[in-house]
């Protein structure tokens, strides 16, 4: 008997598997995926997705580049589900290099901070920031993309 799939379930499996918006299929080495807000459970989710994704990437120091990866992706995550308002969209891009961008709808632009003296946040921004070949955050209309690349060195 087939087991019923939940609506969330649904929109992950349509969002890393569907055609694009404009009706092209995605291509291969790309991994986009729409986060309900304060669905912190996703964040587990896209770091499996983004290990199989790294899986078939061949980059020098590739294994301890996926780590750094799932890393920082789940940092930049859960930073735009704890603290912006609404839903994130996560993409990341395999070629010469990998991508990750994550957009949110929050105006502000986060700061990178000292860690918090409970040790539970703060640090996100800083790991971004040490292990990442480049980084940065651009304004978006109506919120934000915060991103990182690595591999091949600094950009």
């Amino acid at each position: 008997m087939r087991q019923p799939v939940r609506r969330e379930e649904r929109e992950r499996r349509q969002t890393t598997t569907q055609p694009s918006e404009g009706g092209a299929a995605r291509a291969p080495g790309v991994l986009e995926r729409k986060v309900r807000r304060a669905d912190l459970r996703a964040v587990g989710e896209i770091r499996r997705e983004l290990r199989q994704l790294l899986s078939r990437w061949a980059a020098p120091g590739g294994g301890e580049l996926a780590e750094v990866a799932t890393l920082l992706t789940s940092e930049l995550v859960t930073n735009a589900l704890v603290h912006a308002e609404g839903d994130a969209v996560v993409t990341a891009k395999v070629g010469d290099r990998l991508r990750v961008e994550v957009r949110d709808c929050a105006p502000g632009r986060p700061e990178v901070r000292a860690a918090s003296t409970d040790g539970t946040s703060g640090r996100g921004l800083m790991l971004v920031r040490a292990l990442a070949d480049a980084w940065g955050i651009r304004s978006e209309g109506f919120g934000k993309c915060v991103w990182f690349e690595l591999g091949g060195g600094p950009a």
